[in-house]
């Protein structure tokens, strides 16, 4: 398959993303970003589990007493209320700088940041909260998603950060298969929470690859996203069926593609265009 209609098809996907961030296209025009998906924003499940975590860790630690209200009145704020949440967060840190808690606050401050789309203050964060706990799931596989999606080929160190996407969803795969479970978390939302960081880190890999054009081995970490899953992520899906198609796998390419299609989306009349090419590229190779 030529690269055309694959730059056509990427062309179309930035165009299509509206309510998620935004692919830009082959073309190497810059695309801005727009919210993203719900699949990936922190749920309270998450955000309750990533500081049962980190209160267990640091038992023992000496924490007063007003320094510890402080903390769990900043995870309490209303998601609604981001400048809130923002304004106790960096508060909390100017107060207690060496504080135990100082790493999950730097994380919370991270998803307020990733909501707000504020890229450079979410990655100044979430540099801070790794700085401190360099195998932090959560963010390692949040940043090493969100970079690939906002990705500007035109930065003069676009290759670097693909690089450093790659190498923080690998550590984070390498991470969940041995983290511990907390105490106070049940054994089925223990293994919801890694399974949905796991479904995350493929994903990003695979957008990380399909960025370097190495179509192979993007597809073979998309196909861990959707294979078996019953709510695969759409965009997951049309890129997969790019791959695909790219790999001259078209009969592969139609399946994915006409799933697609059946979910409801922006890219969904683009996923039934692109069934029915790579259904006539099968029946032209015949």
């Amino acid at each position: 398959m030529s690269h055309v209609s694959t730059r056509s098809a990427i062309t179309a996907l930035s165009i299509l993303f509206a309510g998620s961030l935004i692919l830009p296209g082959f073309s190497r025009a810059q695309a801005q970003p727009t919210p993203p998906p719900s699949g990936v924003s922190t749920d309270s499940m998450q955000t309750e589990l990533h500081m049962l975590t980190d209160v267990q860790t640091q038992k023992g630690s000496p924490v007063d007493s007003k320094e510890e209200a402080a903390y769990r009145a900043f995870f309490k704020v209303n998601p609604e209320d981001p400048d809130k949440k923002i304004k106790l967060g960096q508060d909390f840190l100017a107060k207690y700088p060496k504080s135990p808690y100082a790493e999950p606050v730097d994380v919370g401050l991270t998803q307020v940041f990733f909501a707000k789309q504020d890229w450079k203050n979410f990655y100044a964060f979430s540099d801070a909260a790794l700085a401190l706990k360099p195998n932090d799931v959560d963010v390692l596989t949040q940043v090493g998603w969100v970079i690939p999606h906002v990705f500007n080929p035109d930065d003069a160190d676009a290759d670097k950060q693909l690089d450093k996407a790659e190498a923080y969803e690998k550590l984070a795969i390498q991470d969940i298969g041995t983290m511990p479970k907390p105490a106070g978390v049940s054994d089925s939302q223990f293994a919801k929470s890694k399974a949905q960081r796991l479904l995350q880190a493929h994903s990003a890999l695979g957008l990380v690859y399909f960025r370097r054009e190495d179509y192979a081995n993007s597809a073979k970490e998309l196909q861990l996203t959707v294979t078996g899953n019953a709510d695969p992520d759409q965009d997951d899906l049309f890129v997969l069926g790019i791959d695909l198609q790219s790999l001259n796998r078209n009969a592969e390419a139609a399946d994915v593609f006409a799933r697609c299609g059946q979910m409801l989306g922006p890219v969904r009349d683009r996923c039934i265009q692109n069934a029915d090419a790579a259904k006539k590229q099968v029946t032209q190779s015949k």
